[in-house]
């Protein structure tokens, strides 16, 4: 007799999705590390601690800080799950990944929004000034030191876009 566990099964959609989410989330991380250079042109702003308070702190209630459970507990079972970081397929059109550090606590949090669908408008999540780059895309990104973490938004230009909102803690 075979022992047969029924397991749920990743499309290939998902699991493209979770590879452009993983590709990205890679790249924002690889740019913080290191240390936001200071290229002409760049749009990085750096909030005043008692003017400027963060508009975009948390997605669907998960906030930086959280332990595995507790994102868990307010996401429900991940589509992929690991140590590291969680991936969450809500829709076609929203994607989001968890990433965790070795105490298990939420370190970042990448969104993806396909074709903008579902996406937050920009200026509820950076604010206004947006960095219109040459190919079409758009990209700002806030950081608020006195509470130790980032806000980055960033718009493709492709036919149909992504728009991919991060939020990540400073080591």
């Amino acid at each position: 007799m075979r022992n047969t566990v029924d397991r749920p099964r990743i499309g290939i959609t998902e699991l493209i999705l979770f590879l452009i989410g993983a590709l990205v989330l890679f790249l924002l991380a690889s740019i913080v590390a290191k240390g936001q250079s200071t290229a002409p042109g760049a749009r990085t702003a750096r909030a005043p601690a008692q003017v400027q308070q963060p508009l975009y702190r948390e997605y669907r209630g998960v906030r930086l800080g959280m332990t595995a459970v507790e994102v868990r507990a307010k996401l429900g079972e991940p589509a992929l799950k690991s140590d590291e970081q969680d991936f969450y397929a809500f829709s076609i059109d929203e994607t989001v990944q968890i990433a965790y550090n070795a105490a298990q606590k939420v370190v970042t949090i990448s969104t993806d929004y396909h074709g903008g669908v579902g996406a937050p408008d920009y200026k509820s999540v950076v604010g206004e000034g947006l960095l219109a780059r040459p190919d079409g895309s758009v990209f700002k990104m806030m950081m608020y030191d006195s509470e130790r973490f980032w806000v980055s938004y960033n718009k493709t230009a492709t036919a149909v876009p992504i728009v991919t909102i991060t939020i990540g803690a400073y080591k």
